[in-house]
């Protein structure tokens, strides 16, 4: 109750005073403070997107709801209605347009992830066959399947004979990410897949690899990875920095799962609801980014 109140009364009255009093003994306003005094990333993007939310003024409030074609206008609005001298703070303008750049682009981002979430995998569409095909041929090269509906499916880690009912969840969502990790990382994916054929402590691995698009499209809707791509991505983060994250997480996960030793792989949603609280808990961190590129560097 008092954290509430607190929270509540400097929100609505002493945060507005502590801003006229800094910008009195300091001549800035707090935009230009957090520019100034916060490293580039996600520590200046987070605070610059609370400070324009809670901001009284509708042009500081729309801020962070402009698309990437109106983000210099937008800064030379904000620049106006604070009265900011563009000659006196020269980085001002860069900085913040850099800031809603990222801000835009997360917005973006997610609404491109959630499109392609809910893209059903459709069997009788050619590009959608040939992307579960390459998933095969980039993890068993060496074997050919038989026929399009086999059991030999379950030797990636699917269910049944015909992989097409995995995806119902996460759409072809769920299918590009493995695709992505097997191609770009093929050793590492046909590393992973061959540890998940371990006589204890093995799992499926298409459908643990689509149950951890789940959590990375989790950890981008509820806000999560703001701190992870704000620091990795200097503008606009596209997919293929959604693709890296995924990737890092499914190496990490083998990782985990077999540091861990579960008992069975009926207690997979114990230890997947404790990986997802140890990446959550990373992802606080104002300084991290989470790549299979960062953690594989000699």
């Amino acid at each position: 109750m008092f954290v509430y109140l607190w929270g509540y009364l400097y929100s609505n009255f002493f945060r507005f005073w502590l801003k006229w009093i800094l910008r009195l003994l300091t001549g800035k306003c707090e935009l230009q403070r957090i520019c100034g005094g916060s490293k580039e990333g996600s520590q200046r993007t987070l605070k610059i997107e609370y400070s324009l939310g809670l901001s009284k003024s509708k042009v500081l409030r729309h801020a962070i709801h402009v698309g990437e074609a109106e983000v210099e206008k937008c800064v030379m609005g904000i620049m106006k209605e604070k009265k900011i001298n563009i000659q006196k703070d020269t980085g001002f303008k860069t900085s913040l347009q850099v800031c809603l750049l990222q801000i835009s682009g997360y917005k973006k981002l997610y609404l491109e992830v959630e499109n392609l979430r809910k893209v059903p995998y459709d069997s009788d569409n050619e590009e959608h066959e040939k992307q579960l095909i390459q998933l095969w041929n980039l993890l068993i090269p060496h074997e050919n399947l038989k026929a399009r509906i086999t059991k030999q499916w379950c030797d990636i880690g699917f269910q049944g004979d015909d992989p097409k009912t995995d995806f119902r969840g996460m759409g072809m969502l769920g299918l590009v990410n493995l695709v992505y990790f097997s191609k770009h990382y093929t050793s590492e994916a046909r590393q992973i897949l061959s540890r998940s054929n371990h006589p204890k402590l093995g799992y499926s691995y298409a459908i643990v690899g689509i149950n951890l698009t789940e959590m990375a499209y989790s950890l981008l809707k509820s806000g999560a990875l703001k701190s992870h791509l704000y620091n990795l991505v200097p503008g606009l983060p596209q997919m293929e920095h959604f693709h890296q994250f995924y990737c890092y997480l499914v190496y990490e996960f083998d990782k985990f799962w077999f540091e861990e030793e579960p008992e069975s792989i009926m207690h997979f949603n114990h230890y997947r609801e404790k990986f997802h609280e140890k990446v959550k808990g990373l992802l606080l961190d104002y300084n991290q980014v989470l790549t299979l590129q960062n953690i594989k560097k000699p």
